[in-house]
């Protein structure tokens, strides 16, 4: 039996969505603000210069493209995009080793989505090393100028890095760090 990881909804104590919503340390923004999520709760319009909260997000955008996307079903990398799958959403894999992960083509990074799929995503989820963030920004970034998308880009819980974050605030592109796309749905 696998150890529950940190995106899991399985614990001795009783299972809080919100405590775990809570525990999200950088809350984006376009605007180069950071919230906490139970602080920007309301719904608002995504634009350059305002906020929209993880809920809003998931609420309003239903393709994610997952970088590190798993095949092994062990992984959160694996679990959480099956969990929002499962829930109406298009995954889109991107993973340099795969070719195909639940049931979708994967692709190996973002830069090679075929340009009728990338101008259809609308968040970027990332289950990559905390230093890697850059490297992923840097390609939202290079996406966004060339079909207007993604919307937002999502690193899972545990990641985080500053210079992302910068490079997405100066490119107006929000941004959630350090919260998993599962546990925030649960909150929906």
């Amino acid at each position: 039996m696998s150890s529950p990881s940190r995106c899991s909804i399985h614990s001795s104590r009783a299972y809080d969505p919100r405590a775990s919503a809570r525990s999200a340390r950088s809350i984006f923004l376009a605007t180069g603000q950071e919230s906490r999520p139970e602080a920007s709760t309301t719904s608002q319009t995504h634009s350059p210069s305002t906020t929209i909260s993880p809920r809003e997000i998931l609420k309003k955008y239903d393709v994610i493209a997952v970088v590190g996307a798993s095949k092994n079903p062990e992984k959160e990398a694996y679990t959480v995009p099956a969990y929002m799958k499962e829930h109406g959403y298009t995954i889109i894999p991107v993973n340099p080793t795969a070719d195909q992960i639940l049931d979708e083509k994967a692709y190996k990074s973002l830069m090679e989505l075929p340009p009728d799929l990338a101008k259809k995503v609308d968040i970027v989820d990332v289950f990559r090393p905390s230093e890697e963030l850059p490297q992923v920004a840097q390609q939202v970034i290079e996406m966004r100028q060339k079909y207007g998308r993604p919307f937002a880009f999502w690193a899972q819980l545990g990641l985080e890095n500053e210079e992302a974050k910068k490079m997405l605030s100066a490119n107006k592109i929000p941004y959630v760090m350090n919260a998993c796309l599962r546990v925030v749905h649960k909150l929906l």
